[in-house]
Parts: C-alpha cells; sequence; structure tokens
C-alpha cells in the first residue's frame, strides 16, 4: 500500500537508500521528515534506533549488523575479524563488528550496536582501503593483504593464531600475493611484524 505521492519499497531503493539510512541520508534522497513519518506509518520504514532507520522489507542478510553500522559510521572501516569474516578467511566468528576509526577522531554514536574500534592514523588510513557496501550502504573495508597485516599488528587484540591462519588461508587461496602483503607491511610500518612470518611460510 502506498499512498499519493509517496515512494514505495522499491522505490526507497532506487532513490540510493541501502538496508539501514539516516534522516539526512533520506532528506539527500528528497524524502523529508513528515515523509520519512508517513512512509513508518505505512510500515515501510522503521526506527533502528537514534538516527537510525531499517526498510522493513529488505532481506534480512549476513551482513544485517555490518550494514547498521556502516550507516551510522560512515567514515568508519571495516576491518581486522570482521573483515576476515567478509573474506571468508580463517575460521573466527566476531560477536561485534570491528571497524578502525581515525587515530584522533570522535567515537561515533552506534547505541546498542555490537562494535570493537580501533585507531588508524597515517597511511594505515588510506592504504589497502576499497570502497564496497553492506546491503545497499557504503562502507569502506581493508583488502585481504591489508587485513592480515593489520591482524599482526593488533595480535594482542586479535591473537596471534588468527593472524597466521589468516596468513597462510590468504596466501593458499590466492586471496592475496607475499608481495601485496609485504607493500601493505611496509605502508603501515609492520615490516618487521610480516617478514619473518612470510620468511617461515617460503621454507
Amino acid at each position: 500500500m502506498t499512498i499519493q505521492g509517496s515512494p514505495n519499497a522499491a522505490r526507497l531503493s532506487e532513490m540510493g537508500l541501502g538496508t539501514f539510512f539516516r534522516p539526512c541520508d533520506a532528506e539527500a534522497a528528497g524524502i523529508g521528515y513528515q515523509e520519512l513519518r508517513r512512509l513508518e506509518h505505512l510500515g515501510l520504514v522503521e526506527r533502528e534506533g537514534w538516527g537510525l532507520y531499517r526498510q522493513t522489507r529488505a532481506d534480512i542478510t549476513s551482513h544485517h549488523t555490518i550494514a547498521a553500522v556502516c550507516a551510522r559510521a560512515r567514515q568508519a572501516v571495516v576491518s581486522l575479524l570482521t573483515a576476515l569474516e567478509v573474506y571468508d578467511i580463517g575460521t573466527q566468528k566476531p560477536h561485534q563488528v570491528w571497524i578502525a576509526i581515525p587515530h584522533k577522531s570522535r567515537v561515533p554514536a552506534l547505541g546498542e550496536l555490537p562494535v570493537r574500534i580501533t585507531r588508524f592514523s597515517a597511511a594505515s588510513l588510506t592504504y589497502g582501503v576499497v570502497d564496497t557496501e553492506f546491503d545497499g550502504v557504503p562502507a569502506k573495508i581493508t583488502t585481504p593483504a591489508r587485513t592480515v597485516v593489520d591482524c599482526f599488528r593488533f595480535r594482542s587484540k586479535v591473537g596471534l593464531e588468527p593472524a597466521l591462519e589468516a596468513l597462510h588461508e590468504v596466501l593458499d587461496e590466492g586471496k592475496a600475493t607475499p608481495n601485496e602483503i609485504r607493500r601493505a607491511a611496509e605502508a603501515c610500518r609492520a615490516r618487521s611484524l610480516l617478514i619473518p612470518a612470510l620468511r617461515m611460510r617460503s621454507r
């Protein structure tokens, strides 16, 4: 059911709104506050918490929570254990969404969403970080090579065993090359952490 002049469920996605969106995203798509309230009344969208809405007819996928986090924290980078899960690397199944934010930036308002935050700075904010999307929500994520490097850099948080597992699986499955990992390690000033592991691997 739709009302005259009001977008239906299909058009919400056509207007550039993902499964999750903020009121400012709706406004940018031409949906003002009153219209958003009407859509909520019609059951086409629902409030997921402060400053976050969800399209009620959107499919629930395995990336549902990641999409919600990325909708709230648009400048965050999906990283570490969550990036491994997205790429189907290793056996880790994190209960939180691991994201990285700039070293001196404020922690985004994420409400009750399960999030683990780390800090990136300098070249680590951009090298090996690519654009993607989760359930129609624009996002950023580290590449497989960069993710392996970060697992070594943050091994005190993720554990050395998951880092080694990720390194071996990425190389075994051709998701990154040794040179790509070396370059990412150099860019993030982590060469001394990766070179010994790569040398052991080549023996």
